[in-house]
């Protein structure tokens, strides 16, 4: 066991911030200490630190970057904070822990809805200079980046890369999914704070899966990743459809003011296999994490989420009370796909020991600031995509 403590400063207060504390909490034979947090609403952040046994709460994030015995910053902010917190961090000479998307595009402070008005190619080229830029900057100053895409680490998706990589394997066609009813954030909902809508903000999860297992297989076959080399896409606001907006009673979250609520993707590799990605925000019955693999030699289907870890049921809503199901679920009655351990099968214990053992051991993690840069390529070559009605060609990115 290591005994010298990993000591980590938290910016930010708010979901991903509690989820990933509750798993550092679980990762073995490290010496992890969360030192403190900061927010810019102070009392979360006190709150925050009351309920998690913090020692300190910091006033400011520069406050935590000048903290000589903080190691790595776990960057659980919004969207559009990830890409200037990233570099004054890198700056700093901290480890960076950071959430997705790596970066994207949010205007230059204006309050219009950009996405109604602002060319994708002009996103797409503020996106990745930006990430190119979090990239140059974590290599000037020899910090480890993070990049947290679970479903990399989510079992079943480990154990996908294993049997594929147990034979000559070739993956010809991966068909991935993450959706649910809609987020409860009034900030998802708008893309100078968000970067976009479902496309990049959930469609980056299968996506940055299928391009880890793509990278994997390159690797084994010929010493470097398979890379993407164009993307086809289609985007729709379909809570704006006119009979779903008269209903009175709504299940699913509408008000997406200039965000998409559904996309699909059509990656094609550079050796011709595709993955075709879907996301959305109007999807009932709980969060949808599946991904397939269709290999020269084998079928495999992850089923993240939903799963038939455990099933349950009840004829009443209030049988079940406050206990928890799963993710997104409108109602406790029915049969219920109850996960008895979401977070395992979402990867986030694994997320976050790789996270900080390889930081302790000075190598790189699986999911790094390259995936995260490679997302943000590909999910705004996809904007361009719907915007044009054309195949955008990632080559010369790539």
């Amino acid at each position: 066991m290591t005994t010298k403590p990993i000591i980590i400063g938290m910016i930010g207060a708010g979901f991903a911030a509690s989820f990933h504390i509750e798993n550092y909490k679980r990762i073995p034979g490290l010496n992890v200490r969360i030192k403190g947090v900061t927010s810019k609403s102070k009392e979360k952040a006190a709150a925050f630190a009351e309920t998690h046994d913090l020692e300190k709460v910091y006033d400011s994030h520069a406050a935590i970057l000048n903290d000589p015995e903080i190691e790595i910053v776990d960057l659980c902010v919004p969207n559009y904070l990830h890409y200037p917190l990233s570099l004054q961090a890198a700056e700093a000479g901290k480890h960076i822990i950071c959430e997705k998307p790596l970066t994207g595009y949010f205007g230059n402070g204006e309050a219009a809805l950009i996405g109604h008005t602002t060319p994708r190619r002009q996103m797409f080229d503020h996106a990745l200079r930006a990430a190119d830029e979090v990239v140059d900057a974590v290599t000037r100053n020899g910090v480890t980046f993070c990049y947290g895409e679970n479903w990399v680490y989510a079992p079943s998706v480990t154990k996908a890369n294993d049997i594929l990589a147990e034979s000559d394997n070739t993956i010809l066609r991966i068909s991935g999914e993450e959706s649910h009813s809609g987020s409860h954030s009034e900030y998802a909902k708008e893309w100078r704070y968000s970067g976009g809508g479902s496309l990049i903000n959930k469609g980056c999860h299968p996506l940055g899966a299928a391009l880890y297992l793509k990278y994997c297989e390159g690797v084994r076959k010929y010493g470097s990743p398979i890379k993407p080399k164009s993307v086809t896409a289609e985007v729709a606001n379909l809570t704006h459809i006119e009979s779903f907006l008269a209903e009175d009673d709504k299940w699913v979250r509408e008000g997406w003011k200039d965000c998409e609520d559904w996309s699909s993707m059509m990656i094609t590799f550079s050796d011709d296999s595709i993955a075709q990605i879907t996301a959305s925000d109007m999807v009932l019955g709980g969060i949808q994490n599946i991904i397939s693999v269709y290999s020269s030699k084998a079928v495999v289907h992850c089923n993240i989420n939903p799963n038939t870890g455990m099933l349950t049921y009840a004829p009443s809503d209030d049988i079940m009370g406050d206990t928890y199901i799963r993710e997104k679920v409108e109602t406790r009655s029915g049969w219920q796909f109850t996960n008895p351990d979401e977070d395992w099968m979402n990867g986030f214990p694994h997320e976050l020991q790789d996270f900080c053992d390889s930081i302790s051991c000075g190598r790189q993690p699986k999911s790094t600031v390259e995936l995260g840069r490679d997302i943000v390529a590909v999910c705004y070559g996809a904007y361009i995509s719907a915007e044009t009605g054309k195949r955008f060609s990632l080559a010369e990115w790539m």
